[in-house]
This record gives C-alpha cells, sequence and structure tokens, in this order.
C-alpha cells in the first residue's frame, strides 16, 4: 500500500527532537484510517473508463446479479482494507513509540562516556608520586610523603572516606591540584578523566574535611604560652626585650567574585571585591588564628575589636603579662603593643635613610623586624595556593572556607615538612617581606577614633629604654 503518510512515519529518523516524536504519535492516533480507506476500495469493479469490466453478459437479471455480488464483495473489501490500515496503523503507533523512547533514553538517561584516556588520573597521580619529588611540589604543592600523611590523617580523623571507584588520595589530589595551580572544574576533569559532577562533588567532599581539620590545627601549639618563643629566645636582637611576646596580629585582603548587584561593600582599598582576613600567627609563621569572610571594606579595627571582644570567636587571648605585636593600625588595648606613631617604622625607611635615631625609632626597628614574621607568613600562604590570587566564582561561603583549608594546610606543611622549599627560602632569609599581589589603591585609613593612655604605653617606654642599653 503506497501511503505518503504511512510511509513518512515509516522512515522517519528517530534520533532527532523528541517533542516532534512525540506529536507524531499523537497524529497517528488521531489518523482518519476508515474514511480513507473506503475512498481507496470505491470502484473497485470498474476499469480505467469507469465502465464494467464483465461486458459478456448482457442479461438484465445477470446485471442485476452482479450488482449483487458488486456490492457483497466492495463490503468484503471494505472490512479487509480496514482491517489492513489498522495493523499499519498500529505498527505506525509502535514504531513511533519506539522511536520516542530511544528518543529520550539518547538525551537523558545514556551518557556517552567522554573521560576515556588511557592515563586515568589514578595512573598519572601514582606516576608522579612515584617520581622526582619536585613534580608532586609542583602538582600539590607538598612532597609525597606529606601528602599520603595527609590523606591518612583526613581519613582517620576528620570523616574523609573512599568512594567505590575513587580512592581517598586521588580524592585529596584533586582538591590540591584545583587550590594549587587554580584550575578550573574542565581542566581538573581533562587531568584527573573525572566527570565535572565528580570533580565538584569531590572538592566539597575533602573541602568538609579540611574544616573540621582547621579546628585542631590553626591554634596555638602552647595555648597557654607559657614559654618564650624559640625565635625570641635565640636571638639576642630581641631577647630579654620581646620576651613575653607570644605573636602578630594583622589583616590580608583576598580576591573575592562576588554578583555585581552585590560588590560594592566588598571594595574596600584594594579598588576589586575581597574579603578581609585577620590572622595571627606565631613567630615559625603558623597560623593560630583566622578570621575570613569579612567585605573588604571592612576596617582591620572593627574585625579586631569584635574578635577579641566575642567570647563565641575563641580567641587565643594573651595571658596577664604576653602580648601580641600590632602595627599603628590597630589601637591600643592592653595585650597589643604596637609601634610609636610618627616616627620611622618599616624596615625600607631604615635602609633608605639611614640608622634609627633617638629610642623610639630603635624600638619601632626592632618591632618591625619581629612582627613582620605575620607579612611573610601571609606570603607563603598566597605564592602556595595559585587559587587565592584569583578566586572562582564559588558561593561565598565556599571561597570563605577555602582560605580557611588553605591556612590549615599552610600550618600542615609547616609541622611535617622539614626541607618544604617556600619556607626554607624565607627562614634564609628573615628580612624577606614579598610584595602583595594586590596593591592598595586607596590610602589606608588610620584607626578609628582617639588613641586613649594603655598600660601597653609604660610596656613599650621599658623596653625602648632596655633597647638602648643594648
Amino acid at each position: 500500500m503506497d501511503d505518503p503518510r504511512f510511509n513518512n512515519i515509516f522512515n522517519e529518523d528517530f534520533d532527532g527532537n523528541y517533542d516532534d516524536v512525540m506529536n507524531r504519535i499523537v497524529d497517528q492516533i488521531n489518523y482518519p484510517s476508515c474514511g480513507v480507506s473506503g475512498a481507496s476500495v470505491d470502484g473497485a469493479g470498474d476499469d480505467s473508463n469507469g465502465n464494467d469490466s464483465d461486458d459478456s453478459n448482457d442479461d438484465d437479471d445477470d446485471d442485476a446479479d452482479d450488482d449483487d455480488d458488486a456490492d457483497i464483495d466492495g463490503d468484503s473489501d471494505d472490512d479487509d482494507a480496514f482491517i489492513i490500515r489498522r495493523h499499519f496503523d498500529r505498527k505506525k503507533l509502535n514504531l513511533c513509540t519506539a522511536g520516542a523512547i530511544n528518543a529520550y533514553y539518547i538525551n537523558y538517561m545514556y551518557k556517552e562516556p567522554c573521560m576515556v584516556s588511557y592515563n586515568t588520573g589514578m595512573r598519572w597521580l601514582t606516576e608522579v608520586l612515584r617520581g622526582h619529588w619536585k613534580r608532586s611540589v609542583n602538582m600539590f604543592r607538598m612532597d609525597a610523603t606529606t601528602l599520603l600523611s595527609l590523606c591518612t590523617d583526613l581519613e582517620t580523623h576528620h570523616g574523609l572516606k573512599p568512594s567505590r571507584r575513587m580512592s581517598v588520595i586521588e580524592k585529596v589530589a584533586m582538591f590540591l591540584f584545583t587550590i594549587a595551580v587554580g584550575a578550573s572544574n574542565r581542566q581538573v576533569q581533562e587531568r584527573f578523566q573525572h566527570s565535572g559532577e565528580t570533580v565538584s562533588r569531590c572538592f566539597k567532599e575533602v573541602l568538609k574535611s579540611l574544616r573540621l581539620f582547621a579546628v585542631e590545627i590553626i591554634k596555638p601549639v602552647d595555648p597557654q604560652f607559657t614559654s618564650t618563643p624559640r625565635e625570641i629566645a635565640m636571638n639576642p636582637r630581641f631577647m630579654p626585650h620581646f620576651k613575653n611576646c607570644v605573636g602578630a596580629i594583622d589583616g590580608t585582603h583576598v580576591r573575592a567574585c562576588v554578583p555585581a548587584a552585590n560588590q560594592i561593600p566588598f571594595i574596600g582599598r584594594k579598588g576589586v571585591p575581597t574579603q578581609n582576613v585577620m590572622a595571627a600567627c606565631s613567630f615559625d609563621m603558623q597560623f593560630m588564628f583566622v578570621w575570613a569572610g569579612w567585605e573588604g571594606s571592612a576596617h582591620d579595627t572593627r574585625i579586631f575589636l569584635e574578635a577579641i571582644d566575642n567570647s563565641t570567636i575563641n580567641f587565643p587571648k594573651p595571658p596577664e603579662g604576653k602580648y601580641y605585636l600590632v602595627d599603628a593600625g590597630y589601637p591600643n588595648e592592653y595585650g597589643y603593643l604596637g609601634p610609636y606613631k610618627g616616627e620611622r617604622y618599616h624596615f625600607q625607611e631604615f635602609r633608605r635613610r639611614g640608622q634609627p635615631s633617638g629610642r623610639k625609632e630603635v624600638f619601632n626597628r626592632a618591632h618591625s623586624s619581629l612582627r613582620n614574621v605575620i607579612e611573610r607568613s601571609f606570603g607563603v600562604w598566597k605564592q602556595r595556593w595559585r587559587i587565592l590570587q584569583n578566586m572562582p566564582a564559588y558561593p561565598y561561603k565556599t571561597q570563605v572556607e577555602i582560605v580557611v583549608a588553605s591556612m590549615a594546610l599552610h600550618n600542615y606543611i609547616r609541622r611535617r615538612s622539614q626541607d618544604d622549599a617556600v619556607f626554607s627560602e624565607y627562614d634564609r632569609n628573615p628580612n624577606l617581606i614579598p610584595d602583595d599581589f594586590l596593591p592598595d589603591t586607596v590610602q589606608a585609613s588610620a584607626v578609628q577614633g582617639s588613641q586613649r593612655p594603655s598600660r601597653m604605653d609604660f610596656v613599650r617606654d621599658g623596653i625602648a629604654n632596655s633597647l638602648m642599653k643594648q
């Protein structure tokens, strides 16, 4: 049966649009088979001219009989044509349904394998870890021994578990690769031969584990600050003058990626959206406290006062008689020793304009040389993790968690890797202070409010007099 509509259906390529296939099914359900079938068999006994094909009998009776027989035969032919047409309609409907199911499967269920390289992520990772030590440092910012130890700690104590097709070490390596080189999701897909969904899920799992890890590792090694730091005790420039100093405090800015409608609070003196991060560190360049997530326009003083006054923040306050070093932007609170204002302070100023004159400048130079440990710690931290220089468009909460997690990894490397190249470079050059990746475009404002007299003024004067006697 040569039906153009049937041929169009029967020969249709059902790899096309799913909606078109479903519309064609509806057309077939509503197809008027009987009417067409009846029309197709009208005049079944006539020749091409419409004359009776049996002209050998001219009898009237025979004609009547022939008419009766023709009616019976016509009815039978109509029934047969209807049955045949319905049979073909069922086939067409089945074919359309199968095509629709196939289109749905191809579009929504079947996933053609994409990451099929022989050099899988685990095979590449094994090659890197068994190769030259620099390869692991270049890709993950830590040597193989430190990386394996980190994986063990996260799996044993902080809830990171392997999945059916991926080990803990591969999950951690994917996370480290992302934050170390600033890799995008697609770059991680290609490197480790996993789907984008898998990469994103593993990133979140490792980040969640590192949040718990950070609580344990970002804190003072000696919570009571009972002993003098070795870096002070072994250096006659600072001992015994700064024997009661426990660390240094400062703030830094990290690029933030926020929607344009919400950027105004995040744009401060850096001229671009940032988050302001307050941190305290020990004199071996380990972070003892971090508070990330503040808008870039927030003043350092506001963050500092909130940290030391809010008991829920768990800031490691110095005990009686001990103190942190802070710069001139912080208030003159007890337990936080700043420099003399209006005098030369930074190392570069003394290098350009000669030796200090007077006890205030002598104190300021010693204070600056000791307090720069926080700037050096920020430098090592930002130099190691490239993601901090250009934060991707993660949710802002995730961006804050990345900052904290990367600081926790900074501490872990300091404790576990004695030969780390970056730390070794800064240890050999105590005056090495890296340039900030985000220089100020607006002059930083001075501390808000007037300075009231403080017991720290007497502490500062005592140290200045002691230095002059040296």
